[in-house]
């Protein structure tokens, strides 16, 4: 171990003795006293120098002005769901017979996805199809009656015709007294009673036609029975009304199957539409066709672009949200309904310059209608004073109407207030 300088041995009281100890302390304070009159002194020359070079450098930091929104851009949560659902129902009753499909699979628009048994309705339909025959004969059969009843009036006018000139002629013969009268009254007789057939065989003829009408009508409704059940039949056939994916099976082959009851879902998502619960606050910043980036958690790095489709009339009463549809392209399908995704409404900014608030804050008046900028470079970097003229305030940003143009490097901060002509000297997180 190092013996002490002020060890309490005799050689060393000896040879650092009291007055020998106070000279050299007064040697050092004397030393230190000259030292600090000395910097006094060039301090004070530095402070009436009027050089740039001799004034004291100021750290700043610096910023661009850049046209841009003052609003922050906002996050909204939806979740999708296909452009299109369908339920596939049955329309008639019978038991599954099969369903060739299931979830997940890709359909067309009319293919055949299964088959309910008809075959009570294929019995129907024979019975249906032989009581057409007996009404098709039916109205064949009436037309020709009405048909013979037609000849006979025709038969009837000609007979009329004949006795008529009959009686005229005889009427003519009597008069000379070439006949006797009773012949005349005879003839004119005989054209009355045929004139009474004529008018019967008439009416005859517009029974008849009644008849074929009405037979007409029973072949009709017999026909509209036979396509109704053969409508009951294509019901029978379960076929797709639209190209998409099985959503959910409800049904399995062996069911009965109920008209009206449920056997596919059906959904179209060739696109998708997100639903997107937006407050009441915000709907005045959303217009039915606007654009939006939309990402989802399931594919984060995918952003697709949407459109704004449908804003509904209707609010939450409770939550006082409105449902908002954003419809996005889905041309590959990898994306399915109830997926979460995320919205955000794309505006149209205004052209305007921002800078931000700390700006206004730099300068040694704290003057809010001065900002400073920086003219030169490197050694020879000074604050410049540009009287503005300022905006609205928001998030952060302030814009300026004039006096600073985008692109500019604008000081946001420094170590000490800042005066016009300052030397400056940029810090390593300027722009």
């Amino acid at each position: 171990m190092r013996p002490s300088i002020l060890s309490s041995s005799p050689r060393s009281r000896a040879r650092f003795s009291s007055p020998t100890l106070a000279a050299f302390f007064f040697a050092v304070i004397a030393t230190g006293l000259s030292s600090c009159q000395r910097f006094t002194a060039t301090e004070t020359q530095a402070q009436h120098s009027g050089s740039p070079a001799a004034a004291e450098v100021v750290a700043v930091e610096t910023a661009l002005a850049r046209v841009q929104s003052l609003d922050e851009p906002q996050i909204y949560t939806g979740t999708t769901q296909p452009r299109q659902l369908v339920s596939l129902r049955a329309q008639t009753e019978g038991r599954l017979l099969n369903l060739a499909v299931d979830v997940g699979d890709r359909v067309s628009q009319g293919q055949l996805l299964g088959q309910i048994d008809d075959r009570l309705l294929a019995t129907l339909l024979r019975q249906a199809q032989a009581e057409l025959a007996a009404r098709e004969s039916e109205v064949a059969q009436a037309i020709a009656t009405a048909s013979d009843a037609q000849a006979q009036v025709d038969r009837a006018r000609l007979e009329l015709q004949q006795t008529a000139a009959d009686a005229e002629r005889f009427a003519t013969l009597a008069a000379a007294g070439v006949l006797p009268a009773q012949q005349a009254e005879q003839a004119k007789t005989t054209q009355l009673a045929t004139q009474q057939t004529v008018r019967s065989a008439e009416q005859q003829v517009v029974t008849r036609q009644q008849a074929v009408v009405a037979a007409q009508k029973r072949l009709a409704a017999q026909q509209a029975a036979i396509a109704e059940i053969q409508q009951r039949q294509a019901y029978a056939r379960l076929r797709s009304p639209l190209t998409g994916v099985i959503v959910e099976r409800l049904k399995q082959p062996g069911d009965l199957a109920q008209p009206g009851e449920e056997i596919l879902t059906i959904g179209d998502f060739q696109s998708l539409k997100v639903v997107v619960p937006v407050s009441e606050l915000d709907l005045g910043r959303i217009r039915t066709g606007q654009a939006a980036t939309v990402t989802f958690d399931a594919l984060p790095d995918r952003e697709l672009r949407g459109v704004v489709e449908r804003i509904s009339p209707a609010a939450d009463a409770t939550a006082r949200l409105i449902p908002v549809e954003v419809r996005v392209p889905n041309g590959d399908r990898r994306l399915g309904s109830g997926l979460l995704a995320r919205v955000e409404f794309l505006a149209t900014p205004p052209r305007q310059v921002v800078v931000p608030i700390a700006a206004l804050t730099v300068g040694r008046e704290a003057d809010e209608s001065v900002l400073f900028t920086v003219e030169g470079t490197d050694a020879a970097a000074q604050a410049v004073a540009r009287a503005v003229t300022l905006g609205d305030r928001r998030n952060g940003f302030v814009v300026v109407r004039s006096g600073v143009q985008s692109g500019e490097a604008i000081i946001v901060r420094s170590s000490r207030p800042l005066s016009d002509g300052q030397v400056v000297r940029l810090s390593i997180l300027s722009e």
